[in-house]
């Protein structure tokens, strides 16, 4: 088993910046892929981005593509997703989720997810 807690969510303005964070307890978590994913009121939950188990591949939704940085820290059995040019339309909760074997962007193939933190940007 493998236990997800996000942190780092807030209310902030267009433009502005914010870091999210997951800590993981549980099973090895370097051998973990690493998603953030994110749903919005009424909508789908959506992928956002993946980093596999050693940091040398990464994926990022296109409407995320260039604004936000997922990395991780292995030792601290942490990842991050550093946002930066916020817009309204990220506002949503903001999930954190683990994959066990397999490089996967595709929610269903995510084993564990987080509870969450909610983002809100204001225009």
């Amino acid at each position: 088993q493998v236990q997800l807690v996000e942190s780092g969510g807030g209310l902030v303005q267009a433009g502005d910046s914010l870091r999210l964070s997951c800590a993981a307890s549980g099973r090895t978590f370097s051998w973990l892929t690493m998603g953030w994913f994110r749903q919005a009121p009424g909508k789908d939950r959506e992928f956002s981005a993946a980093i596999n188990w050693n940091d040398n591949i990464t994926a990022y939704a296109d409407s995320v593509k260039g604004r936000f940085t997922i990395s991780r820290d292995n030792a601290k059995k942490t990842v991050y997703l550093q946002m930066s040019s916020l817009k309204p339309e990220d506002t949503a909760v903001y999930h954190c989720a683990a994959a066990e074997g397999v490089w996967t962007i595709v929610r269903h193939s995510y084993h564990y997810w987080g509870q969450g933190t909610q983002v809100t940007v204001s225009s």
